[in-house]
């Protein structure tokens, strides 16, 4: 077996990831330019989250959950690996243009069942309109979803992560274009979703062929191969249903709010940047190693594989989920605060994001987490957790909304969260050691806390004498910068000191 290399891959997804992160805040920060929270942002964040929803249902959540596994395991033991996932495409794409037609026609009552509060005003007829221009998206982005599986789990993954930033750019390029023209920005905005959709189709399609991997859609045929598919991608489809669940009470809740909706997305945004970068990544990479390893009775080098991955996570995403708590005002203030978006807007999404920041290190482990069932091709686990975590994610939502208004979506998110990460763990006990975490993590563990709590520290002393210069347009930026400079020097610095990570393990893994 020639192993995928974990450090290099996480690196390599996390880069770009990151890039496509950066343009998404340069998206984002456009749109709350340009359109600013209210109905027309309200519109357009509903009618943007039904193809992303069916995405994650799709393609990221259920199809891979079941594809890549399988996929790796065909290819590390020479078993037609191109011709199965030629089968998957066509089976998939007959099924995504059946739901396409439908979403289509039925676009009023998905956008009532998603944002019932739009009822009755502006929001409801354009999120409809938006939505039915938007919608076709998730075609195109599930079938690049299942080529950049069949990419990962043959240890490419630059192009599949790049993808994204494509995306990116053609919305960033839309936006800015109209914005100097027409000015009709929100029509230009959805508009180019679709047709980023095609282009990142097309990255990945010509990726696979450079990579060897010619996969061609065949026609959709039951065969042993798709049903066992079918069958373990049922459970996952159910769990990733499961959780945009969770999404939708949330947005119930807050569509009962003015502007909400469109705080909650900007939360969000700054929240997912680390989540993505880092735990995403971590689990784009790992699934395909473990299965692999898995395949090729591996035990030793799969345990090595989660505790690093895990080791990774945790010293990234932690001080960057003490930085959301301790001073999310001064980031979402210099990143978000301009034109429609005013400081009584700053000050309601940081504090989501601050609730969102609790709950980011619980959401980076379940990426870590999941591999170990997914790789198993056990799919039934997760679904019965995530179910757990829909019924802890609605009485939290819906029953503190009449306590603290629209913020209880945030923190129903949030449990929910840390409810499916102490399930997961609990239930990966039978699988043995292959499960555990060696004693490097368990001693290493700690002193990441601990060098992030003295992050935290240096942060909360430096925020109030730099407050005045947050107040000023053209110091903002350079207060933000020092900021962050002073939070990644004493982080390091501790966590150095403190033996929580070594540079150069990191260098000898990178080249190994």
């Amino acid at each position: 077996m020639k192993p995928i290399r974990l450090l290099t891959g996480v690196l390599t997804v996390s880069f770009w990831t990151l890039m496509s992160r950066v343009l998404g805040f340069v998206r984002d920060v456009l749109i709350a330019n340009f359109i600013g929270p209210g109905p027309v942002m309200d519109a357009f964040v509903a009618a943007f989250r039904l193809p992303n929803m069916f995405r994650r249902f799709f393609a990221e959540g259920a199809f891979n959950a079941a594809f890549v596994p399988m996929f790796s395991k065909r290819l590390e033991a020479g078993e037609d690996a191109e011709g199965f996932a030629g089968l998957a495409f066509g089976g998939l794409g007959f099924v995504l243009l059946i739901l396409t037609a439908l979403a289509m026609i039925f676009m009023p009552a998905l956008v009532w069942a998603t944002a019932e509060g739009f009822a009755g005003d502006e929001r409801f007829g354009l999120a409809v309109e938006f939505g039915r221009i938007a919608f076709p998206y998730i075609l195109f982005i599930s079938l690049a979803a299942l080529l950049s599986g069949a990419l990962n789990a043959a240890g490419r993954f630059a192009a599949a992560a790049a993808a994204p930033v494509l995306l990116n750019v053609l919305l960033v390029s839309a936006m800015t274009a109209a914005a100097l023209t027409t000015g009709a920005v929100a029509q230009a905005l959805v508009w180019t979703i679709p047709i980023g959709g095609v282009a990142q189709l097309v990255l990945v399609w010509i990726a696979a062929d450079r990579a060897g991997l010619r996969i061609r859609p065949s026609r959709p045929r039951w065969t042993p191969e798709i049903a066992r598919l079918v069958r373990i991608a049922i459970p996952a489809a159910l769990a990733g249903g499961v959780m945009q669940v969770n999404l939708l009470v949330g947005q119930l809740v807050a569509s009962n709010y003015d502007n909400a909706v469109s705080w909650l997305y900007a939360a969000d945004r700054l929240y997912q940047l680390p989540l993505g970068a880092v735990g995403i990544a971590v689990g784009i990479v790992l699934l395909p190693d473990l299965s692999r390893r898995l395949k090729a009775a591996d035990d030793t080098g799969a345990r090595e594989a989660l505790s690093r991955a895990t080791e990774i996570s945790l010293a990234l995403t932690v001080p960057a989920a003490v930085a959301l708590v301790i001073v999310p005002l001064p980031l979402v203030s210099v990143l978000f605060e301009r034109g429609a978006f005013g400081s009584d807007d700053s000050a309601a999404t940081a504090l989501a994001a601050a609730i969102y920041g609790v709950g980011l290190p619980a959401f980076v482990l379940q990426k870590i987490l999941q591999p170990l069932y997914f790789a198993r091709e056990d799919t039934r686990s997760p679904f019965r957790y995530a179910v757990f975590g829909m019924i802890v994610n609605a009485v939290a939502a819906v029953g503190l909304s009449v306590l603290i208004g629209w913020a209880a979506a945030a923190v129903g998110t949030t449990l929910a969260g840390w409810a499916m990460v102490g399930l997961l763990a609990r239930g990966a006990r039978p699988m043995g050691e292959v499960a555990r975490f060696d004693d490097r993590l368990k001693r290493r563990i700690w002193r990441i806390i601990a060098a992030a709590a003295l992050m935290g520290v240096v942060l909360w002393m430096l925020v109030l004498p730099l407050a005045p210069f947050f107040a000023l347009a053209g110091l903002r930026w350079i207060a933000l910068l020092v900021l962050v400079g002073a939070g990644l020097v004493s982080y390091f610095g501790a966590g150095h000191l403190l033996g929580a990570f070594r540079m150069h393990e990191f260098r000898e893994a990178l080249r190994r």
